[in-house]
C-alpha cells in the first residue's frame, strides 16, 4: 500500500523532476485575501501572482498545501463524518504554471503521474472539459488516447472556473476515477453524478481569460495552470479505498481514538470517530498556524470545530478529556511533513484539554436545560430561539451545537427567532451604553463594532495582509470615501497592524490599494477594545468603504516595539528576583525608541542593583530561547503563575507569554496582549540608562534595547574620551584622575575655608580685616562685639561666634557673613547674660534688618538669614537697639 506520505512525496518529487519549484504550504491564514477566513484552496497562496501584483522568481511551481473548510462561503462542517469526502482540513496538492506551459503541459504533466508513476488503470479513468473547449477535447485524445466516450462535455457551472466577478478565469478540466460498479452512482453529468462511483481527483484549470466586467472578457497575454488534485482522494484510489476515512492517517487517528473510548468504530459511533479524526487534524493544524480558540472570527470558528468534536467525544461515552490524547499520534503521523505541528504540539496539547474541560461543564449543563426544553415537543418540532438564545446567552451553549444536538432527535430550532433575541439583547446593549456616561464621540466606535463587528487582528503572525474597508471616520463622522490630502480614521475587517493598548503604541506603516491609492498610517489606536482604528493620511488616490486594501506595518519599528516590549517583561521579572516578589508593574511605555516601567518598591535602586538587574536581563537575552504563546482563562493563568500585566483589559481568555529560562523554570510568564520577538535574543541588548522616583513607594526605570542601547552605549564612550582628553589621560584612567582633582579641590576648599576664618578673627582682634566694628563697644553696659564679614560660608558663622565669646568673656557677639547677594546673621550670648538676654530675640531683630523671617536656636546662639546683603551694617545696629532697650 502507497501511504499518504509517501504519495505527497512522490507528487512534489515528481513535479521537482519536472522543473517546478517546490513551495512550502503557506499558513492557513491568507494574508492576500480578505474575502477568506482561512486558506481553502492550493491556488490561493498564488493569487497575486495570477493577478499580475506579485512576482516570483520562477514560473511553474508545486505544493502540497493545507486547506480548511469551515466557515464561509465555502463550509462543510455539518456534513463531515456522514459522507465519504467531506472535511474540514485537507491538503490539496496542485502545480502552476505562471505563463509558462498551458493546455497540453498540464494534461500532460496530470497523465503521466497518474498513469505511469502512480500506475492508475486507464480504463477507470474519464475527464470532463468545457462545453466549447475543442483544444482540451483534442489535446486529451492525443496525449491520452480516450475516446470522447470518456471525455465529457459540461456547462459553466460545473467547468468553467472563475477567482471572482472579475479578474482571471478559463474553463477547466477534471479527471475522474471509477470505483467500481458495485458502488452506486453514475459519472459526471448523469442523473446519479451524487453517488460515490465515480470520484473526481483532479482539476485542472486552464486561466486564459480576464473577466472586465459583467460583459466583457478578453484574453490573458500569458495563460497559467492552476491545478488541485485532493490529497485525501486520491490516496483513497491508490489504497484500494472509496472512502476517506478508509485511508491510513484517518486509520490510524481512529484506532487511537476505538482504543481511547473503547467504543468499536461501527453504526452511529463510526461518525462520531470520523468527526473526531477531521477536526483534531484541522484544530491542530489552525492552533499551529496562530488561531487560537475565542468568541468571533476565526478563533469562533475553531472553537465550533473543537466543541463540535468534543461533543462526539462526549457521544462515544469518553469520561474525561480526549481530544489532547490524540495530538501524538497526529505529529507521528504527519509531522514530518509539517514540522509547525512539532514545534506547536505543547500549546496544541494544552488548548485542546483547557478547552475540552471547559467545554464538558457547559455541555453537562446545557444538555440538562435542552432535555427539558424539548419535553412535551411533537416529533419534527422545532425549539423556540428564545430558548435556544437563553441557552447561548446564559449558559454558554452555542447555537449550532443545540442544533447539532436536536438533529439525532428530529427537532429543528427556530433560528430567525435566535436573531431576534440577539438583535434585542444588542439593542439593549447600546442603550446601556447611552446612559453609561460614555463620551459622545465615542458613539462613532460603537455604531461601528456594532454593525461590522471587532476588527480580526492578525499581527502576532503576519507583519503585512489584504483587507476590507468596513468604515471611514473624518472629523469624528462616518463617510463613503475620503481622496488625497485627507487625514482620515481607516477601519478593516482585519489588520496586522496593532492598536495602542496595555503600554504598547500603536503600529505605523502604509496602507495601499487600487487606482494608485497608498496613505501613510501614522499611529493606530484600539477604541472600545475591539476596533483597531488606523489614522491616516491619504498621498494619493482615493478610497471607499468596501474597498480591498493592502496593509504593510513599518517591520523595522514593530521590531524595535517588540523588543522594548519583551524586555519589559524580562525587565520585571529580574526586578522581582533582585528585589523580593512585592515588586509588581505599576505602568509603563513600550516604544520604538525606549521602554519605562514603573513599579512598587520603596527605595532607590543602589548601583549594585541596577547592574544586577541589567546583567540579569542580558543573561536572558543571551540564551536565546524562544518565547511562546498559550491562550488561558485569567483565573487559570494566574493560578498557573503568570503575572497580570498593569493597563491591560483581560475578557475570558488572555494571551499567556512565557519565556527565558529560570533557576526553577521559566524566567517570566505574564499575561500580555502585545507583540513580542520570536526569540529573546532579537532584543540583542538591554541597558538601563535612568531610575527615578514617580510617587511614593513607585519606582522608574528607563532602558534602551538593541541598537537604540548600543548607539546610547557610543555616545557615552565618545563622552568618557573627550573627558579623557582634556585631562590628558587615557579613557582607562580618566576616573582616578577625576578622583585626585575631585580631591585636591576639597583640600582647597578647606585651606580657602580656613583662612577666610583666620582672616575674620584677625579682624575681629583689630588685625585690619574688613569689619564693620573691629573691636568691642559697650552698649547700655555690655561689651558688644559686631563685625560684617564678605564671602564668609555661612557653616563658619558658629565657630567664629564661639571663638568671639571667648575672648569677651561676657558680653554679646554678633557676626554677619555675606555671600551672593544674602546675609546670614549669627548671634551669642555669654552664659552670664542668657538671663537678661535671648540670642533668639536679638538674631530676628537682625534677620528682619536683613528682609528675612524668624530666625532660631538656643538663648546663647541663634542664627538666622535674609536676602539683602547691602544691610549687614544696619542687621547689627538693629542688634544693638534690642540691647538698649533691654
Amino acid at each position: 500500500m502507497t501511504s499518504t506520505n509517501d504519495i505527497r512525496r512522490s507528487f512534489l518529487d515528481y513535479f521537482g523532476a519536472n522543473g517546478h519549484e517546490v513551495v512550502a504550504s503557506a499558513p492557513l491564514v491568507p494574508n492576500n485575501d480578505p474575502t477568506l477566513m482561512f486558506v481553502n484552496a492550493g491556488m490561493v497562496p498564488f493569487k497575486n501572482v495570477f493577478t499580475g501584483l506579485e512576482k516570483r522568481p520562477y514560473l511553474t511551481a508545486a505544493s502540497s498545501q493545507k486547506c480548511v473548510r469551515a466557515g464561509g462561503k465555502h463550509n462543510d462542517l455539518d456534513n463531515v463524518g456522514y459522507t465519504a469526502r467531506h472535511h474540514t482540513f485537507f491538503e490539496m496538492l496542485g502545480n502552476f504554471s505562471f505563463g509558462d506551459y498551458f493546455k497540453e503541459g498540464a494534461i500532460e504533466l496530470a497523465w503521466t503521474l497518474l498513469t505511469k508513476e502512480l500506475g492508475l488503470p486507464v480504463d477507470r479513468l474519464s475527464v470532463t472539459i468545457y462545453q466549447d473547449d475543442d483544444e482540451a477535447l483534442g489535446l486529451w485524445k492525443k496525449i491520452a488516447g480516450l475516446p470522447e466516450s470518456k471525455i465529457i462535455r459540461l456547462g459553466d457551472k460545473s467547468n468553467f472556473w472563475m477567482m471572482g466577478p472579475t479578474g482571471p478565469c478559463g474553463p477547466n478540466s477534471e479527471i475522474f476515477y471509477d470505483h467500481g460498479d458495485h458502488i452506486w452512482g453514475g459519472p459526471p453529468g448523469s442523473p446519479e453524478e451524487d453517488g460515490d462511483r465515480f470520484v473526481e481527483i483532479w482539476n485542472l484549470v486552464f486561466m486564459q481569460f480576464e473577466q472586465i466586467d459583467e460583459a466583457v472578457r478578453v484574453s490573458l497575454p500569458k495563460p497559467q495552470i492552476d491545478t488541485g488534485m485532493g490529497l485525501e482522494r486520491i490516496a483513497a484510489v491508490l489504497q484500494g479505498v472509496h472512502n476517506n476515512y478508509d485511508i491510513d492517517i484517518f486509520k490510524a487517528l481512529i484506532a487511537q481514538s476505538v482504543a481511547l473510548t473503547r467504543q468499536p468504530a461501527e453504526g452511529e459511533a463510526q461518525a462520531s470517530h470520523r468527526v473526531i479524526a477531521d477536526h483534531l487534524r484541522s484544530s491542530s493544524f489552525l492552533i499551529a498556524d496562530g488561531v487560537l480558540p475565542a468568541n468571533e472570527g476565526r478563533g469562533y470558528v475553531l472553537r465550533r470545530i473543537m466543541r463540535r468534536a468534543m461533543r462526539h467525544a462526549h457521544l462515544l461515552g469518553a469520561a474525561d478529556p480526549l481530544m489532547h490524547r490524540l495530538v501524538g499520534g497526529l505529529v507521528a503521523e504527519m509531522g514530518a511533513a509539517f514540522p509547525e505541528l512539532l514545534r506547536a504540539q505543547p500549546l496544541i496539547e494544552e488548548t485542546l484539554l483547557r478547552e475540552e474541560t471547559r467545554f464538558r461543564q457547559t455541555l453537562d449543563r446545557g444538555l440538562k436545560l435542552l432535555d427539558e426544553a424539548v419535553v412535551g415537543l411533537e416529533a419534527g418540532g422545532t425549539l423556540s430561539g428564545e430558548t435556544a438564545f437563553r441557552l447561548y446567552d446564559t449558559y454558554g451553549f452555542p447555537y449550532d451545537l443545540t442544533e447539532d444536538a436536536l438533529r439525532p432527535q428530529g427537532f429543528g430550532v427556530d433560528r430567525a427567532g435566535f436573531d431576534n433575541a440577539m438583535a434585542a439583547q444588542k439593542a439593549a446593549a447600546r442603550a446601556a451604553w447611552k446612559g453609561s456616561g460614555q463620551k459622545a464621540s465615542e458613539e462613532v466606535w460603537f455604531d461601528i463594532a456594532e454593525s461590522e463587528g471587532a476588527t480580526e487582528f492578525t499581527g502576532y503572525m503576519s507583519e503585512e495582509g489584504e483587507g476590507s474597508v468596513v468604515a471611514l471616520v473624518r472629523d469624528g463622522v462616518r463617510v463613503d470615501s475620503a481622496t488625497a490630502g485627507d487625514t482620515v480614521t481607516i477601519l478593516t475587517n482585519q489588520t496586522p497592524f496593532y492598536g495602542e493598548s496595555g503600554g504598547q503604541t500603536g503600529d505605523t506603516g502604509t496602507i495601499t490599494g487600487a487606482d494608485g491609492f497608498a496613505a501613510t498610517v501614522t499611529d493606530t489606536s484600539k477604541p472600545l477594545g475591539r476596533l483597531h482604528a488606523h489614522h491616516a493620511v491619504i498621498a494619493a488616490g482615493r478610497i471607499a468603504v468596501g474597498d480591498f486594501v493592502h496593509l504593510k506595518v513599518d517591520t523595522a519599528r514593530r521590531a524595535r516595539v517588540r523588543a522594548n516590549h519583551s524586555a519589559t517583561h524580562l525587565l520585571h521579572a529580574a526586578l522581582r528576583k533582585e528585589l523580593g516578589p512585592h515588586v509588581t508593574q505599576k505602568g509603563s511605555l513600550v516604544a520604538e525608541d525606549r521602554l519605562r516601567f514603573d513599579f512598587s518598591h520603596p527605595d532607590a535602586l543602589t548601583p549594585a542593583q541596577i547592574a544586577a538587574v541589567e546583567a540579569d536581563v542580558n543573561a536572558q537575552i543571551r540564551v536565546n530561547e524562544d518565547v511562546t504563546t498559550r491562550l488561558m482563562t485569567p483565573d487559570d493563568a494566574i493560578a498557573a503563575g503568570a503575572m497580570a500585566l498593569f493597563g491591560e483589559k483581560y475578557g475570558d481568555e488572555v494571551r499567556v507569554l512565557s519565556m527565558g529560562r529560570g533557576e526553577t523554570g521559566t524566567y517570566s510568564v505574564e499575561l500580555c496582549g502585545g507583540t513580542h520577538v520570536r526569540a529573546l535574543g532579537d532584543i540583542a541588548l538591554f541597558k538601563i540608562i535612568g531610575e527615578s522616583a514617580v510617587a511614593s513607594g513607585v519606582r522608574r526605570i528607563e532602558a534602551l534595547t538593541g541598537e537604540a542601547a548600543r548607539l546610547w552605549l557610543g555616545h557615552r564612550d565618545e563622552q568618557l574620551r573627550a573627558i579623557a582628553s582634556t585631562l590628558r589621560t587615557t579613557p582607562d584612567e580618566a576616573a582616578a584622575r577625576v578622583s585626585a582633582l575631585s580631591e585636591q579641590t576639597r583640600k582647597l576648599e578647606r585651606e580657602l575655608a580656613e583662612a577666610k576664618k583666620a582672616l575674620a578673627i584677625a579682624g575681629a582682634a583689630g588685625g585690619g580685616g574688613p569689619s564693620a566694628a573691629a573691636a568691642p563697644e559697650l552698649v547700655n553696659g555690655y561689651k558688644l562685639l559686631g563685625q560684617a564679614i564678605d564671602g564668609l560660608d555661612p557653616k563658619n558663622l558658629r565657630g567664629l561666634v564661639d571663638e568671639a565669646k571667648g575672648r569677651l568673656g561676657s558680653g554679646i557677639a554678633v557676626i554677619v557673613g555675606t555671600n551672593d547677594g544674602r546675609a546670614t546673621i549669627a548671634v551669642g550670648v555669654t552664659d552670664d547674660l542668657v538671663s537678661k538676654f535671648s540670642a533668639v530675640d536679638l538674631v530676628r531683630t537682625g534677620v528682619a534688618a536683613l528682609g528675612g523671617q524668624g530666625g532660631g536656636g538656643r538663648p546663647d546662639m541663634a542664627q538666622g538669614g535674609g536676602p539683602d546683603a547691602s544691610a549687614a551694617a544696619a542687621a547689627i545696629e538693629a542688634v544693638k537697639v534690642g540691647i538698649a532697650a533691654a
